[in-house]
This record gives C-alpha cells, sequence and structure tokens, in this order.
C-alpha cells in the first residue's frame, strides 16, 4: 500500500475466537480511501469472520480495527453503519417478502426523506435493472437481482467503505461480470470497496491490492497484478495461468 496515503481502514494484529476456536490470528491489512482491496482464500478459512468482526457482528479477542481515524474495535454494528461503513454481506440476506423499495429503504436507516430520495434515484441509476422491479417482492428476483438489490441497499446509507462478502456465489458468469464491473464503478464514485471472494480471478482483474488469507493468517499480499502474475497464487487460486 502507499505509505503516503492514510487508509480508511486499517486492521492491526487481530484475532477473532468463537468459542474456544481461534477462527483469526493476528490479521493485518489496509484499505485506502477510493480503493478496491480483495481478501482471497478457500473456503472456511476466515474471510466472513473477517467481514463481521469489521462490521461489530463477531467480538474481537485482541488487535485494532481503525476506520477513517477512529478505533470501531467491538463497537456496535448500528454505529459502525452512522460512521460510513457497511457491507453486503454473503448469502444476500435482503427481506424476500418485501418489496425492493421497501428492501432500499431500510438499507437509508434514519435519514431524512430528502437524502433517502437522492439515494434512491442514485441506486435506480446504477441498478436500472432494480427500478423496472421497484415495487416487486425480492423474493421473486432472481439471484443476480437479488445480489444487485443487496448491494444497493448498502450503498443507500452512502458509505465510505462497502464490505462485499462473496457476491459472486452462485451467479452465472456473465452475472459475475456484471457484478465485478459494479466494484469499479462505486469506486469510482468515491466509495473504497474490501472484497472477500473465493472466485480470485475475478477478483484480482478489479482489485488495486490484495491479501490471502490462509488457515486465519494472511499468508500473503501485494498490488493485484503482481498477485496475478505470483507463481504460488496461480497454483492455488487460477488453475496455474495467469490471470
Amino acid at each position: 500500500m502507499n505509505p503516503h496515503v492514510q487508509p480508511i481502514l486499517s486492521i492491526e494484529n487481530l484475532t477473532v475466537r468463537i468459542g474456544p476456536q481461534t477462527i483469526l490470528q493476528n490479521v493485518s491489512l489496509e484499505v485506502a480511501p477510493r480503493s478496491i482491496v480483495s481478501v482471497l482464500g478457500s473456503n472456511g478459512v476466515g474471510k466472513t469472520t473477517l467481514m463481521r468482526a469489521i462490521s461489530g457482528i463477531y467480538p474481537v479477542a485482541s488487535g485494532r480495527i481503525i476506520f477513517d481515524g477512529q478505533d470501531i474495535t467491538n463497537k456496535p454494528s448500528h454505529q459502525i453503519v452512522t460512521k460510513g461503513l457497511a457491507q453486503a454481506p454473503e448469502g444476500r440476506q435482503i427481506f424476500f417478502g418485501m418489496s425492493v423499495l421497501e428492501n432500499l429503504r431500510l438499507g437509508a436507516g434514519k435519514r431524512p426523506y430528502r437524502e433517502f430520495s437522492e439515494s434512491l434515484e442514485q441506486m435506480l441509476v446504477l441498478f436500472p435493472r432494480l427500478k423496472e422491479r421497484l415495487l416487486q417482492k425480492a423474493g421473486t428476483m432472481s439471484g443476480g437481482e437479488q445480489q444487485m438489490l443487496c448491494v444497493a441497499r448498502a450503498l443507500m446509507s452512502r458509505p465510505r467503505l462497502l464490505l462485499m462478502d462473496e457476491p459472486s456465489l452462485g451467479l452465472a458468469p456473465k452475472v459475475i461480470r456484471q457484478i465485478f464491473d459494479l466494484t469499479q464503478t462505486i469506486r469510482a464514485g468515491g466509495t473504497a470497496v474490501l472484497l472477500v471472494e473465493q472466485n480470485a480471478r475475478a477478483a484480482l482483474r478489479v482489485a488495486d491490492y490484495a491479501y490471502i488469507l490462509d488457515s486465519g493468517t494472511v499468508s500473503l499480499s501485494g498490488p493485484a497484478e503482481q498477485m496475478a502474475n505470483d507463481a504460488r497464487v496461480r497454483a492455488a487460486y487460477l488453475g496455474g495461468h495467469a490471470a
């Protein structure tokens, strides 16, 4: 990372335990403003635990999480959201029985109606498919549309940092490309993205920087282009071929 740029997110020696099991141990990473940072790794290495610890869902045993210059370690989730950090969680977790509009309204929280209207207009430009389905029940949409709604709902709070947890999960290749292209559009709009993914090839294509998480620790990190051409990364995640 650029040592001259103050990171919007800095994780320092983070350790997270669930019951007697240590899931993350001494994990450190940074996200620069207006950047896309990918955390890669196979299933079960602690990627989702990392996201939930940042969001205040899982307690931190030791270490610090600094967001926008403030220590948010073990702060309640609702306080973290108000500071400008939002998450599009694994599995989407939208409200199936509610309409697209109702889901988006929940994402805006307690913001004044004028701000809600402005955010809604922005989301419908960014996600035109949702505009066509605004009054449709979220549970009747396709998987790709539901993922778009998940991301749009998180963006309704106008975050400075968006956490995206496995956005490609269960989607067709064409839809995956659309979702990852959207991350670049989101970054261009001024929002930094921390992207947790198993699909290393797609994640490295859009990321500026990447970390490899292995058995709860960071085993490798570097600029995304460099990581895509690293023999160890190619062998483990890219089928032996350069991305």
